[in-house]
């Protein structure tokens, strides 16, 4: 019997493990594919427009979509497609709402125990 005991005690420790291991480091990707006059589009062979990386002890690197402009004085220069990045933030916000719901929902599973 406590062999047993010992052995779920193990093994949870090993999922709780991984799962840290697992939310260590958040990565969210926003990607785009271009739909043509038909609606079709190659949804198999996304390309990448904005990507977060976010790790537990708070450190990020975010990847911004820019495109090219023109300033004013006719010479050249990159802004960020705010449309585009908006929707990124979006799926980074809700990416974190989840990680933090899951690691709560993970906390208080091991304080019942």
């Amino acid at each position: 019997m406590a062999q047993e005991l010992e052995q779920s005690l193990k093994k949870a420790a090993e999922k709780v493990a991984q799962y840290v291991s697992d939310v260590s480091e958040l990565t969210v990707k926003t990607n785009y594919v271009i739909i043509s006059e038909d609606g079709s589009g190659d949804f198999d062979n996304p390309k990448l427009a904005a990507q977060t990386t976010i790790n537990l002890d708070g450190d990020s690197e975010t990847t911004v979509p820019m495109r090219k402009a023109t300033d004013a004085n006719g010479g050249e220069t990159l802004e960020i497609d705010m449309p585009l990045f908006a929707l990124h933030e979006s799926n980074v916000e809700t990416a974190i709402t989840y990680r933090a719901e899951m690691l709560a929902s993970l906390l208080d599973l091991l304080k019942d125990e």
